[in-house]
C-alpha cells in the first residue's frame, strides 16, 4: 500500500473504520463514496451519485448501497452494514480481514472457509459503478446474494417511504431497470452472465447517518430495495455487478471492469496519492471542464477553482491542456467583471470580490508553465475585469480614490471568509480587505507587464500610475507599525489588527507592495501565532474570539469556520513567501511542513487532504473529506520546493 497504511486488526472496530472514507469519481461530476467498511455515515455517501440534468445538474444519490449475503449449507452470513436506531445491522464488518485502495477500493471477507474479495470501480466518463466479487476460497457450493438499496434523492436531502415512488421494475439482460421518480434517469442493475433476480420490493426504514447527526442535520432516511440477485459461485470464479443509467451488455462486464482498473494511476507514495486525488476534482461535461471544490458536498466555486487550478493540473501532472480548458470554461461565464461564485448561469451567484483577482494569479501560473502569450489569449478579459472594479458596476465593489478596492454588502461576506450566521457575517470584513488589495496590486502590475510586452500603449498609458498609487496607500492603510504586521482590513473605524492569515498573500504574490523588512515582520507573526503542522489558523489563539474546535451543528461550525480553524490551502502561500524571502535555508522547514500531511492521507478522506483542521491539537481533520485547494496548494508548494532543490544541484 506504500504510504497508505492501515491497522488491519482495527477494521472491525467501527470507531476506527467509520472515520475513514473513500472516494471514487467518474471525472464527469459523478462519484462513489462511503467508509472503508461500506457503512454510509453521511447522506452524501452513495455507491452511485450523479448529476441529474432535469434538476440543474445537481448531484443525486441514486444507488445508496449494495448489501451482500453469503449462503452455505443453508446458513446465511450477511456482509452488509447499516446503522439503525440503537444498533448496527447486519454487522458484516466483523468478517472483514483486509482493506486496500490500490489499484481499486477492495475488501476481503472471511466467513468460515469462504474468502470473498469485493472490488469497486467507477469508469471514467460513464454514469456507472461496478462491483466485482471473486470467490478466492470455498470448500463447498456457495451462493452470493446482492441487495441494492435505492435512494433517488438530492445529496442534501433524505429519502422517505412514500406512495409516489414507482416501485415497479422492468427486466433487462442480466437484471432490471428501475426508476423511482419521473425526471430521473432509469437505473440499470445488472450482473454478468445469466444471473437470477428475485423481486422482493420493500422499504427499509430509519437508516441513520452518524455524521449528519453530529452536524446537527436530519439523519434518518428510508431506502427502497426492489429485490435481490442470486449468484452461484465456485472457487476462483467472479461476478461483476453494474449500476448504470444505460443498459449494459452483461457479457462485457468483466472486460469493462478490467479496463477500468488499467486506467487507474498508481498510489504508491505521498505525492502520487495527491496527484490521483487532484485528478478527481476535474469534471468534464460537454464543452465545459470544471473543478469540483470538494467532495462530497461542494460543487463548482469560482474562487476555489482559480486557487486550486494550478496545483491540481500544472503542479500535479503538468496538465496545461486541462488548465486551459478550465480557464476557458470560466471566462465564458464572466459577467460585468465577475466570475460565478456558486453555481452556473443562469442560476449563478456573482458575489465574490476576489475570484477575478485569483484569475490573474492563475494566469501567472499558467504562463510560467507554458510560456503562452497570455495577453493575446486573455488580455481582453483582464482589461474588462480591471475596468469593472474601477467603474463600480457591481454592487458593493468599487475602487476608492486612493486606488484601493472597497468591498461590502449588508448581510453578505464577499471575501473567502464568507460564513454567515443569523444573517450576519461571522467575520465582518466590509471595507478594505488586505488580501483583496494585495491581489488587486498583483493583478494591475501583471496586466501592465503583459501590456508592455504586447505593445498595448493605450492600456499602459491609462494604468501606468496605478501601481505606485496602490502601493503607497496599501502600506499606509494596512501596515500596523506597533505589531510589525498587516491589519486584516480597514473601514471607517480604522484598522482591524486581529492577527489573521490573509496578510500572507502580500508576501507571496509575484508583485508585492511590501518591502522585504515588512515581509519579515508579517511572516514572523504568522509563524508565531498562526502556523500549525496542517496549515494556518484563521485567527490567533491569543484573540478572545478564537475558537479552537470545528464541531457541532451548522451554526457552531460556521461560527468557528474562520475564527481559528486551520485551513491547509494557506500553507501554499506561506511556503512560497518564505522560499522567496529566505531561499534555500527554508527548504528543510518547507519539507517538514508539507510532509506532515502524509500522516493524514490514511484517515478522513483516504488518499487526499481535508478541507479544514481544528485549531487546537490534535488537529482533527474535518469538513469535506477531499478539498481541491487543499490538495492543489500542497502540490504546488511541493513543486516549488523541488524546483529550488533542483536549481541548487
Amino acid at each position: 500500500m506504500g504510504c497508505l497504511k492501515f491497522n488491519k486488526e482495527e477494521l472491525v472496530n467501527l470507531e476506527y473504520s467509520l472515520q475513514r472514507e473513500v472516494l471514487l469519481t467518474n471525472r464527469a461530476g459523478g462519484y462513489c463514496s462511503t467508509t472503508i467498511v461500506c457503512c454510509n455515515t453521511r447522506k452524501y455517501h452513495g455507491l452511485l451519485v450523479l448529476p441529474v440534468a432535469g434538476f440543474g445538474e445537481e448531484n443525486h444519490v441514486l444507488l445508496s448501497s449494495l448489501s451482500e449475503t453469503i449462503v452455505q449449507h443453508e446458513k446465511s452470513f450477511n456482509l452488509g452494514i447499516h446503522k439503525y436506531p440503537g444498533t448496527y445491522y447486519p454487522r458484516g464488518h466483523k468478517y472483514i480481514v483486509d482493506f486496500s485502495y490500490e489499484p481499486v477500493f477492495s475488501l476481503l471477507y472471511r466467513v468460515g472457509g469462504v474468502l470473498l474479495k469485493k472490488e469497486i470501480a467507477m469508469p471514467h466518463d460513464e454514469a456507472r459503478v461496478m462491483v466485482r466479487y471473486t470467490l478466492l476460497e470455498a470448500h463447498s457450493d456457495t451462493l452470493l446474494r446482492l441487495k441494492p438499496f435505492l435512494a433517488y434523492r438530492g445529496i442534501h436531502d433524505l429519502s422517505k417511504a412514500n406512495r409516489m415512488a414507482n416501485t415497479r421494475h422492468e427486466a433487462v439482460a442480466g437484471g432490471i431497470r428501475s426508476c423511482l421518480y419521473s425526471g430521473f434517469p432509469p437505473l440499470h442493475l445488472q450482473a454478468s452472465g445469466d444471473r437470477a433476480f428475485t423481486p422482493v420490493p420493500d422499504w427499509y426504514y430509519n437508516i441513520e447517518y452518524n455524521e449528519e447527526r453530529a452536524r446537527g442535520y436530519d439523519f434518518q432516511e428510508d431506502l427502497f430495495v426492489p429485490g435481490y440477485f442470486e449468484v452461484a459461485l465456485r472457487e476462483g470464479e467472479s461476478v461483476v455487478f453494474s449500476a448504470s443509467t444505460r443498459e449494459e451488455d452483461p457479457a462485457r462486464l468483466h472486460a469493462a471492469f478490467d479496463e477500468a482498473i488499467k486506467k487507474r494511476a498508481p498510489r504508491d507514495d505521498f505525492e502520487s496519492c495527491l496527484r490521483y486525488s487532484a485528478s478527481q476534482f476535474i469534471a468534464r461535461s460537454g464543452k465545459d471542464t470544471e473543478v469540483a471544490a470538494g467532495y462530497p458536498w461542494f460543487g463548482r466555486w469560482g474562487r476555489d477553482t482559480f486557487i486550486a487550478l494550478p496545483g491540481i493540473t500544472l503542479a500535479a501532472n503538468g496538465d496545461a491542456k486541462t488548465c486551459r480548458e478550465v480557464l476557458d470554461t470560466m471566462t465564458r461565464q464572466l459577467q460585468h467583471g465577475l466570475f460565478p461564485n456558486i453555481g452556473k448561469p443562469p442560476y449563478a451567484a456573482y458575489n465574490s470580490v476576489d475570484a477575478p483577482l485569483w484569475f490573474f494569479w492563475a494566469l501567472q501560473q499558467y504562463e510560467a508553465a507554458t510560456g503562452k502569450d497570455i495577453w493575446k489569449l486573455y488580455g481582453g478579459k483582464m482589461k474588462s475585469i480591471l475596468a469593472a472594479y474601477c467603474d463600480g458596476i457591481n454592487p458593493g465593489i468599487r475602487v476608492t480614490g486612493d486606488g484601493l478596492v472597497w468591498a461590502g454588502l449588508p448581510g453578505k461576506a464577499l471575501t473567502w471568509m464568507d460564513a454567515v450566521v443569523d444573517g450576519k457575517p461571522v467575520t465582518p470584513r466590509a471595507g478594505l480587505a488586505v488580501e483583496i488589495n494585495a491581489l488587486w496590486y498583483n493583478a494591475v502590475c501583471y496586466a501592465l507587464h503583459l501590456a508592455g510586452q504586447a505593445g498595448d500603449q493605450r492600456f499602459t498609458r491609462e494604468w501606468q500610475e496605478m501601481p505606485g498609487k496602490i502601493r503607497e496607500h496599501f502600506n499606509a492603510t494596512f501596515w500596523y507599525e506597533e505589531g510589525k504586521y498587516l491589519a486584516d482590513y480597514a473601514d471607517e473605524a480604522g484598522q482591524n489588527t486581529w492577527v489573521r492569515p490573509n496578510q500572507v498573500f502580500a508576501c507571496s504574490l509575484a508583485y508585492s507592495p511590501l518591502t522585504d523588512d515588512m515581509k519579515w515582520g508579517v511572516l514572523d507573526v504568522i509563524r508565531r501565532e498562526l502556523l500549525t503542522s496542517r496549515g494556518l489558523r484563521t485567527l490567533s489563539p491569543r484573540d478572545p474570539a478564537y475558537v479552537g474546535s470545528y464541531e457541532g451543528d451548522q451554526r457552531a461550525r460556521d461560527a468557528a469556520y474562520h475564527q481559528g480553524t486551520v485551513w491547509p490551502w494557506l500553507i501554499g502561500a506561506y511556503v512560497e513567501a518564505n522560499l522567496k524571502l529566505r531561499g534555500r535555508q527554508f527548504l528543510p522547514v518547507a519539507r517538514e511542513l508539507l510532509s506532515a500531511f502524509e500522516e493524514d492521507i490514511s484517515l478522513h478522506g483516504i488518499c487526499s487532504i481535508a478541507e479544514v483542521y481544528d485549531g487546537n491539537p490534535p488537529r482533527r481533520p474535518n469538513g469535506s473529506i477531499s478539498q481541491a485547494w487543499s490538495v492543489g496548494e500542497v502540490l504546488r508548494a511541493l513543486a516549488l520546493v523541488k524546483a529550488l532543490e533542483d536549481a541548487g544541484k
